[in-house]
């Protein structure tokens, strides 16, 4: 046996990517850096110019400031999904709306780019739910045949009920099947 454990050389990039990927999978990760990624174009794109050679188009609009103000809340919105998901639905339809709003106010939204990716990073916030801890062991697997598994379980996209046996009623056969008020 070594005296060494396992753990202790084991490079701290593949730590770091271990415990990022931990923290990635109890929230929804996806959903915050869409509308993140969304948020900066409605933000930036009022305000920006564009230079051609000599020539310099300035994109400022008057809904400057309505775009910025957009673009902002969707950053926080984005953030607000990582760090307190438990506030995933009202951010993600938060995240629609400032979205859809972004159309007539910030440039088509952000020149139908920042509109997509806030659209999507809502709609994948409003559909992301946390995984249950099951362990692998109480997972059923596919290649465990129907026998060796527990008696309740279903096996299949429809289960057939199991009908009860029950005894035999001899009374009846001996009245001949009547029943006793007749």
């Amino acid at each position: 046996m070594s005296p060494e454990s396992t753990g202790q050389n084991e490079h701290h990039i593949r730590v770091y990517r271990r415990r990022f990927r931990a923290w990635r999978g109890d929230r929804p990760f996806w959903a915050g850096l869409f509308t993140m990624v969304g948020g900066v174009p409605i933000a930036y794109f009022p305000y920006a110019n564009m230079h051609l050679g000599n020539v310099t188009l300035a994109m400022s609009t008057t809904a400057g400031a309505g775009s910025l103000i957009i673009g902002v809340l969707l950053v926080t919105l984005g953030l607000t999904m990582w760090f307190h998901s438990i506030v995933r639905v009202f951010a993600g339809v938060a995240a629609i709306l400032l979205a859809l709003i972004s159309i007539p106010v910030a440039n088509i939204g952000g020149f139908i780019v920042g509109f997509l990716f806030s659209l999507i990073g809502g709609a994948l916030s409003i559909s992301w739910a946390p995984g249950d801890q099951k362990s692998v062991e109480e997972a059923p697997r596919a290649d465990q045949p129907n026998e060796g598994r527990p008696e309740g379980e279903l096996q299949g996209a429809a289960a057939v009920p199991q009908q009860q046996v029950t005894a035999f009623d001899t009374q009846a056969e001996a009245e001949g099947g009547r029943h006793r008020a007749g």
